[in-house]
């Protein structure tokens, strides 16, 4: 039998592991899948039954995502319309056969839903976050990650991908040679994305996405491209200045997108367009569709279509469906418990920060200040924000029709926020989530209510039980204040530098320390990347000394007990495919690592189990790593 003293996490989570079965039409099972599995049961169960009239319907945002449901879950009607719906749709495609008739109909192709050459959003301003921004940066490639392309696990998932992609156009009126033609080109169109843009490693420094350039210096960029006539078509204002979120990508955008391949961008659209509208057409469609993802992520089956109905639904019906939820299953006893627990997680951090031996007064003056105005979003939000209640569903139209709609609708008042203050009453996070963040232009931290159970947090757990779980969990998102990213940025959400130069340089040293703890480490699915994983790490390795520090100040502390619930939350089986996943592109470390890496950081742990240096979880006292 595993001892904790050598692999916290196996002899917590060992037997659990050795008796679990992954269900075929899921990635992954335990820990966070299982609550996700349990919530969403109650959501389709009770989703079904509104849908039905056998219940009644709360409030009418819900009724509109209601009208949705029942479309989504008419497969009889979907499995009639067939793929017209998408054809009747990608038919527009045909009115741009050159770079000038799409600059002409760019702003339309948009706001229909075709895919750009790029993205355009309206985001905060990072440096000054009352203010609304223009943000732009590259497409997606079809590949997880750049570093996938010329891999073997790149090879083999765009095998699938094309296989998937001739199997939706197979299902359309094109002749076979451009069925043929249009793979060909979107394959080549991707191949010069995959090359300019972003790699998972450096999106993790979010500050690098912050890069101002003229309105003038942008369009010129764009090069074929009329940048400017679709900004003025898109947006309330143009803006004289546009933040890039990639600047080397706009540098190259003329080799990815002119007028001599714009036939491959052309096709592409086409093919890619057939893939998004997959989902919400005919069974067999949407089970042809979801080949690439279902590899991706290891899963040998589709779900069902309950299932795949409610998932739809949830796309674009989150806020009001966790509005119902919260409403529902969460109760208030437990939220306020909860609120104590942050109220105390906070206080301990302000005493570790006042007590720090290597930050200077006004350093912690400014730290103690950001800790003071972080704002806390418990559980769900009163109501839905009042964008849901001007959405419309027509019972009318089909599916697909209906979900490009939504997405027209959601993508204008979007981008009409340019010319308004920042509204910061948004939920980054719908309350019947199994998840948790912090957002560093708001500086506040959001708990969904589905997230406040067992094995996070339960009142029938002991407290030194429930600091292990939800504690530190709400001390990792109030360590993201802290992180490389948040660290960054002050009080205010703005991107502002709030420390002494020797101080900043101290904590750079920890952080380079962090990366230099995890990067390299083994896993069944390949090698860690410690710069992809740091920011999480930074808020771990936080989250879980604030939690132990505030345990260890109960009356009867038991941190046997606490560091076997921390070992506990992180209890997952997941398929190969997904390890290796979420290990090229996810910023979080995997689990094993992520319950045995950060105890061996604090003194707490070696007194709770007399660890030893002849364990297997002893770090040598030079080699710990003490942060906040």
């Amino acid at each position: 039998m595993t001892r904790e003293q050598d692999d916290l996490y196996e002899a917590v989570n060992g037997e659990w592991l050795s008796k679990t079965v992954i269900p075929a039409d899921k990635a992954a099972a335990g820990g966070f899948a299982e609550l996700r599995d349990g919530v969403e049961e109650k959501m389709k169960h009770d989703l079904s039954q509104m849908a039905a009239g056998e219940a009644s319907v709360p409030f009418p945002e819900l009724a509109t995502a209601l009208t949705f449901y029942r479309l989504a879950a008419d497969f009889a009607s979907r499995d009639a319309a067939g793929v017209t719906p998408a054809t009747t749709w990608l038919a527009q495609l045909a009115a741009v056969p050159t770079i000038a008739d799409f600059n002409t109909h760019a702003a339309g192709l948009a706001r229909a839903q075709f895919a750009m050459p790029f993205s355009l959003s309206v985001t905060p301003d990072m440096k000054d976050t009352t203010h609304n921004v223009v943000r732009i940066a590259g497409p997606s490639p079809i590949l997880p990650d750049p570093t996938y392309y010329g891999e073997a696990r790149g090879d083999k998932l765009m095998a699938t991908w094309t296989d998937m992609a001739k199997a939706l156009l197979a299902a359309t009126d094109l002749p076979e040679r451009a069925q043929t033609q249009y793979v060909v080109d979107a394959l080549a169109f991707d191949n010069r994305v995959a090359h300019h843009v972003k790699t998972r490693v450096q999106w993790a420094d979010r500050v690098k996405s912050y890069n101002p350039q003229s309105m003038a210096d942008v369009a010129r960029q764009f090069g074929d491209f009329d940048f400017t006539a679709f900004a003025k078509a898109m947006l309330p204002s143009v803006p004289e200045r546009v933040i890039v979120a990639d600047p080397a990508w706009l540098a190259s955008f003329t080799e990815i997108f002119n007028a001599h391949n714009y036939p491959e961008y052309l096709h592409s659209a086409y093919v890619q367009g057939l893939i998004a509208a997959a989902p919400y057409l005919s069974d067999s469609l949407r089970q042809t569709g979801d080949a690439y993802d279902e590899a991706r992520a290891g899963n040998p089956e589709p779900v069902d279509q309950p299932t795949q109905a409610y998932e739809l639904t949830n796309l674009d019906f989150a806020e009001p469906i966790g509005v119902y939820y919260g409403r529902k299953y969460f109760g208030e006893a437990a939220k306020a418990n909860v609120i104590d627990l942050v109220k105390q997680m906070i206080a301990t951090y302000k005493r570790r920060i006042r007590n720090s031996d290597w930050l200077s007064a006004p350093t912690k003056e400014k730290a103690v200040t950001k800790l003071d105005t972080m704002g806390l979003r418990m559980g769900y939000p009163d109501a839905p924000h009042p964008m849901y209640s001007e959405l419309t569903v027509d019972p009318s139209l089909d599916l697909w029709t209906n979900a490009r709609n939504l997405a027209s609708f959601k993508q204008a008042y979007q981008l009409r926020q340019l010319d308004s203050p920042v509204d910061r009453t948004v939920w980054a996070m719908p309350g019947h989530l199994v998840n948790a963040c912090y957002r560093s232009s708001w500086n506040d931290i959001t708990f969904p209510a589905a997230i406040l159970q067992a094995p996070f947090y339960s009142l029938e757990h002991t407290p030194s039980q429930n600091f292990g779980g939800i504690g530190a969990v709400i001390a990792h998102e109030i360590s993201h204040g802290f992180d490389n990213n948040g660290a960054q940025f002050d009080e205010h959400g703005n991107m502002v530098n709030w420390w002494t130069d020797a101080d900043y340089a101290h904590f750079k040293a920890l952080t380079n320390a962090m990366i230099d703890q995890f990067d390299g480490l083994e896993t069944e699915a390949g090698k860690v990347n410690g710069r992809l994983v740091v920011s999480e790490n930074i808020a771990d390795a936080g989250g879980l000394a604030a939690a132990a520090d505030t345990a260890m100040h109960l009356e009867h502390p038991d941190m046997q007990a606490f560091f076997r619930s921390w070992a506990r939350i992180w209890g997952q089986k997941t398929r190969i495919e997904r390890q290796q996943l979420l290990l090229a592109t996810d910023v979080h470390a995997p689990h094993p690592l992520r319950a045995n890496i950060q105890p061996r950081n604090l003194d707490e742990w070696y007194t709770a189990f007399n660890v030893q240096p002849t364990d297997g979880m002893y770090l040598a006292p030079d080699k710990r790593i003490h942060i906040w």
